[in-house]
């Protein structure tokens, strides 16, 4: 952390000027963020009406030699919302959606939000009991799947509660070219729009901020993923944060957009942004690196949606033609280091980072409006950066039993303050939402939000992310559960014990996970077996890349495991007396780690 992060008043005044032409955008997103009154009419669907009358023939969403006008994207969600409604679909019904990044799964996502439904946004990566345990997690009563994921919902399909007899298939194409034709026992949903009607509904006009708007997937701290609420005032707040005061894109922009858009990053974050302004999505199903520059030239995108890692691969790649003179101005996203921060801007000429920080479950957010390095920005909201006890893992309290505040250019823990005009939505379970608020923190009967993330105060109401807390660790973007993989790890055959937790490896961002496994007597590692099994039963980002064998597990007086002598040895051999192994890039098997192995990877030599 670097001194020079710190912001003075002479550092702040200086980057007024450079403001001043977005002030009136900035007031307006002021007022959106600002909306006390949660019986307000206001939605998503509200914000896709807005700009599909403000700027009906600009293009709302791009897609290879797709081009949709918002009033052509309205109309389309005003037909899937009546289709929906003929199918039993309500205010407050909620629906499993599962697709891939294309432009069918934006606009069903706009159908629902304009009936007040709830969208449940699996993530497209969850296979076996973790996806049967997202879906039963919100009891959805109709269930939306595209073509690419039919065989991954056709193997839980038995395991859901409750049945799953509506079901509805999306083909994997160009629906409004051609819907395709469903399999027995699917409704072709595209189909069934056909013959609706493209008017706007009246039901939208009674959507209101307090009204859910998304399930959003998080792994949380420990345990399978929790479903968290969007409500559409964070939604409303995310289109007045990042989209007015934030970006402040307009009808000439084009938003280049590789995130999974089961991530409030794409939905939230990224959409919004671009209906503030009646400006452009461009949607690509996955991340390429190498496709990275043809598709901004492609698109001639002028801003893109990122996570750190996503930089990090850009910077790896060599030079290429298409990066020189290229059309790109801004960004959008969390997780870029300051260590790669002032490179990335002068290499691909970055005007502007709008790096944020954003919880899927809070209800805080930071925004870099005044456009400084190494920042997630300015939050308007009532937060307190709180002195924190690593060693106890608790925050530390005065004698009156309050919370300290850290001073400037100090690191502490981010609490949020949870009142009127920053509600905290929580979860879909009370008891998972109470358990990560604080009460009593500065005075008797407050209450306050705890993010678990640790934060450094740069003053003027900016912050640093330092780190997350707990057992939860990140990697490619994504928040890996300890406990999920311990839980998946423990059902493989011959393993009695299964500890883990994050370690890093360097010129990586985040930490990638890593197993201590103690076997039972007389079973030997499998390392083929053993990948092909997590393969299947979870996402590639949770999937362990280094395994260590124990004799024994150490655990606390409450049984749980001790973790801190074994993140701190992480693989170095020379820390390990056991057999240390790793699954290399490219590979579907474990090889044992050795010291030679050890130097090529702290040299760079795999790419994980």
């Amino acid at each position: 952390m670097s001194h020079a992060d710190l912001i003075t008043p002479t550092r702040f005044i200086a980057h007024l000027p450079a403001t001043l032409g977005r002030v009136p955008r900035m007031l307006r997103g002021l007022y959106y963020t600002g909306i006390r009154n949660r019986e307000k009419n206001l939605s998503l669907g509200w914000a896709l009406e807005r700009a599909a009358r403000l700027y009906p023939d600009a293009p709302a969403l791009l897609e290879g030699q797709r081009r949709l006008s918002y009033a052509l994207f309205n109309g389309w969600a005003n037909r899937l919302a009546r289709s929906f409604q003929a199918e039993g679909v309500k205010h407050g019904s909620v629906v499993a959606v599962m697709l891939e990044n294309r432009a069918e799964l934006l606009v069903i996502l706009a159908a629902l939000a304009k009936l007040g439904a709830v969208g449940a946004l699996i993530n497209t990566t969850q296979r076996g009991q973790v996806l049967a345990h997202s879906l039963n997690l919100v009891s959805p009563g109709h269930f939306v799947v595209g073509e690419e994921l039919r065989e991954a919902f056709d193997e839980v399909r038995a395991s859901l509660q409750g049945g799953a007899e509506r079901l509805y298939w999306v083909a994997d194409d160009d629906t409004l070219r051609d819907p395709g034709q469903a399999p027995g026992g699917w409704g072709n949903l595209m189909r069934l729009a056909q013959a609706q009607g493209s008017d706007n509904l009246a039901e939208t006009t009674q959507v209101r901020l307090k009204d859910a708007c998304f399930f959003i997937y998080t792994s949380g701290t420990t345990g399978l993923p929790k479903a968290s609420i969007m409500s559409h005032g964070r939604w409303i707040k995310a289109y007045g944060g990042f989209g007015h005061s934030g970006l402040g894109l307009s009808r000439d922009d084009v938003l280049y957009l590789t995130l999974p858009c089961y991530h409030n990053n794409a939905v939230t974050v990224c959409w919004s942004a671009v209906l503030a302004g009646g400006a452009a999505i461009a949607l690509r199903r996955r991340f390429s690196a190498k496709a990275f520059w043809k598709d901004v030239r492609h698109y001639n995108a002028t801003c893109f949606g990122y996570i750190g890692e996503l930089c990090r691969y850009l910077l790896n790649q060599p030079v290429c033609e298409e990066e020189r003179d290229n059309s790109l101005t801004c960004m959008i996203g969390n997780g870029l280091r300051p260590s790669i921060w002032g490179e990335f801007k002068a290499r691909f000429g970055i005007e502007r980072i709008t790096e944020f920080y954003a919880a899927s479950e809070g209800n805080i957010g930071f925004t870099n409006v005044f456009n400084f390095d190494n920042t997630v920005g300015f939050s308007p909201a009532t937060y307190a950066i709180v002195r924190y006890d690593l060693e106890n893992d608790r925050p530390l309290r005065d004698a009156k039993g309050f919370m300290e505040k850290v001073g400037k250019g100090e690191s502490g823990l981010l609490i949020s303050e949870i009142s009127d005009k920053w509600p905290f939505d929580g979860y879909t379970d009370p008891a998972k939402t109470q358990a990560v608020i604080y009460r009593d923190v500065f005075k008797k009967g407050d209450a306050w939000f705890n993010t678990g993330d640790l934060m450094r105060d740069l003053g003027f109401k900016h912050t640093q992310f330092v780190d997350r807390l707990g057992d939860t660790f990140r990697w490619k973007g994504e928040n890996v559960s300890t406990t999920e993989v311990e839980n998946v790890l423990g059902a493989f055959p011959g393993v009695e014990d299964a500890v883990v937790y994050g370690v890093e490896i360097p010129g990586t961002d985040g930490r990638c996970g890593m197993a201590a496994l103690r076997l039972a007597p007389g079973q030997a590692v499998d390392g083929k077996a053993l990948a092909e099994h997590l393969d299947r039963e979870l996402p590639a980002y949770a999937v362990p890349l280094f395994l260590r064998l124990l004799q024994q597990v150490e655990t606390t007086g409450t049984f749980k495991y001790k973790k801190a002598d074994l993140k701190n040895a992480a693989f170095d051999p020379r820390q390990v007396g056991e057999a240390l192994f790793v699954r290399l890039p490219g590979e579907a098997d474990y090889r044992p780690l050795d010291m030679a192995l050890f130097e090529a990877i702290q040299r760079g030599e795999h790419r994980f």
